[in-house]
């Protein structure tokens, strides 16, 4: 009878058939235990059977979308349809019947839906992971000219406060070198990978024995940019107070971080200046992070309140700030000092492009495609021999401070192993001997992910081994890493000389050709020669501008 009086609340309750139908299923499943053991066999397949009881239960099909609640005239008539239903002997006894139930037995049926729910769960995201996996791969595409948007802007530009004189560029002509063939000085040499390559931004297959994604888009580029490319640098006076970091430094630069005193000094006296705004695809922000690091007026602590003064000063004397909130604006830093300079001014950071040395796209501020890796090198003047010569005894070589676990880790497993030298202080004999003696030379990350022995061991014809997580590596949207440089996880040191004694003499080969391939984009000189590094961080630039602009009212 418990039963029976259940079967009728459910019925009369304001909420939707399915909603039923699952508590009815319920009651059947568990049953109801009765007060001597036993439970009501509230059998609902003989429910289902009567078109009386079901008409009460279910909505009318001929109005599915009938709401859910009834009216207290319907749920009247099924309440007595209900109890005509039940006041019959013969469906009564049906309710009355008892049987005897293994205890426990509906609860093990229940436990039985969530293990298998749970097994066939775990076994699709196993699936979706194995196939999709190549997807987290981290790609340089190799973008093509942005489409042009054609927009109009005004022409007037106003004093700045502190740098009032126009800059005069000389037109010096640039040393051109023997211009790049079609095959890079070399033969083609066929993949010899069992799977077959990527595809390029042209749908062809991405050969790894070719260092650039794709050479006839680079070259095609390239003239253009020559020939096109325009930069506009704010303008500032030999007798500014700042002039020491905002102009161009008067001796040739060197040292750890010469790349961004090299750049603005070969701009200066470039082609690609214009003293005509109107006519700029790029602004150059001036200032230098290195300079300002050390001047004891600004100091370290200072540089984020100077870059963000300075910001405001161009967009209140110059209207180009504010016509693309910074878009077409970019600055030069390789000190790491950089990355945090620009705190105080968010516009920089998340508009501007960045050409940094510091390139790290894990850590906050750093937006590849946006912002440009510059490659951190070292100046040398020497041109060294043999770089093909085959006495080059050791496996790999790295030599450096432990300033990082990175380093920490490789000290720990590598440090005395006869093949693989890892040596941490000073060097008893000279570095370039090291190199010159080495078939890889490991880059492994310290403070930051950059350093300039990429650029040592690609100048000394030694592959470089690259153990330095999530560095967006410099020139990657032209040059293809693969074809000449090992990139392993820093999780993989322990199985480091596995992995060089598993490269193959011939495939050692293709890697330091190629190496001899893409040493010349890795050198800076006073008189810029193509393809050196000062046009291949332009071309990075030239990739990044922007045909749009936005009125200062957007903001």
């Amino acid at each position: 009878m418990f039963a029976k009086f259940v079967v009728k609340e459910i019925v009369t309750l304001p909420v939707p058939a399915f909603c039923k139908k699952l508590a009815f299923d319920l009651i059947r499943s568990t049953r109801l235990t009765a007060d001597s053991g036993t439970s009501s066999a509230l059998e609902f397949s003989q429910i289902s059977t009567s078109p009386t009881l079901m008409s009460a239960l279910l909505p009318s099909p001929s109005s599915p979308t009938s709401p859910p609640t009834a009216s207290p005239s319907s749920s009247s008539t099924r309440r007595k349809e209900i109890n005509s239903y039940f006041d019959s002997p013969i469906d009564n006894l049906r309710f009355s019947i008892t049987e005897r139930r293994v205890p426990g037995r509906s609860f093990r049926h229940f436990s039985f839906i969530p293990t298998s729910l749970a097994l066939v769960t775990s076994l699709l995201i196993l699936f979706y992971i194995s196939t999709t996996s190549n997807l987290f791969t981290h790609h340089h595409p190799n973008p093509k000219a942005p489409l042009q948007i054609n927009s109009s802007s005004s022409s007037s530009s106003s004093a700045f406060s502190f740098t009032i004189l126009r800059h005069k560029t000389s037109s010096t002509p640039f040393a051109i070198e023997a211009p790049l063939t079609e095959d890079g000085g070399g033969q083609r040499i066929e993949s010899q990978r069992s799977l077959g390559p990527p595809l390029g931004s042209d749908g062809n297959h991405v050969n790894n024995n070719e260092v650039f994604h794709d050479r006839h888009i680079f070259l095609e580029d390239y003239k253009e940019m020559k020939r096109s490319f325009k930069i506009y640098v704010y303008p500032h006076r030999q007798d500014d107070s700042f002039a020491n970091a905002l102009l161009p430094v008067d001796s040739e630069p060197g040292g750890n971080y010469a790349s961004e005193s090299f750049f603005k000094k070969v701009l200066m006296k470039s082609r690609f200046i214009t003293n005509d705004p109107t006519k700029a695809d790029l602004f150059f922000l001036p200032f230098s992070i290195a300079r300002l690091r050390h001047d004891p007026r600004v100091g370290v602590g200072g540089i984020q309140d100077f870059i963000r003064d300075y910001i405001f000063n161009v967009s209140q004397k110059y209207q180009y700030w504010n016509r693309t909130g910074g878009a077409d604006h970019f600055y030069v830093a390789c000190h790491s000092i950089g990355r945090s300079a620009m705190e105080k001014a968010s516009e920089v950071k998340f508009n501007a492009i960045q050409v940094v040395c510091s390139s790290s796209y894990f850590l906050p501020g750093y937006i590849p495609h946006k912002d440009a890796c510059l490659p951190q090198i070292w100046p040398r003047k020497e041109e060294p021999h043999d770089l093909l010569s085959s006495n080059r005894t050791k496996l790999a070589f790295f030599a450096g401070g432990i300033n990082s676990p990175v380093r920490e880790k490789l000290l720990q497993v590598w440090r005395n192993d006869s093949e693989i030298f890892a040596h941490f202080g000073r060097l008893t004999t000279p570095y370039a001997d090291e190199l010159l003696g080495s078939k890889f030379c490991l880059h492994v990350k310290g403070f930051e992910v950059n350093t300039a022995r990429v650029a040592d061991s690609l100048y000394y014809g030694c592959v470089p081994v690259i153990i330095a997580n999530y560095y967006d590596l410099p020139f990657a949207d032209i040059l293809n890493w693969k074809s000449f440089s090992v990139i392993v996880a820093t999780l993989d040191i322990p199985l480091l000389k596995k992995i060089l004694k598993g490269i193959s003499s011939e495939e050692y080969t293709r890697l330091q050709s190629n190496v001899l391939k893409v040493r010349k984009h890795f050198q800076w000189h006073l008189s810029p020669i193509d393809y050196d590094a000062f046009y291949m961080v332009m071309y990075e630039l030239w990739l990044r501008r922007s045909f749009s602009t936005v009125t200062s009212s957007n903001f």
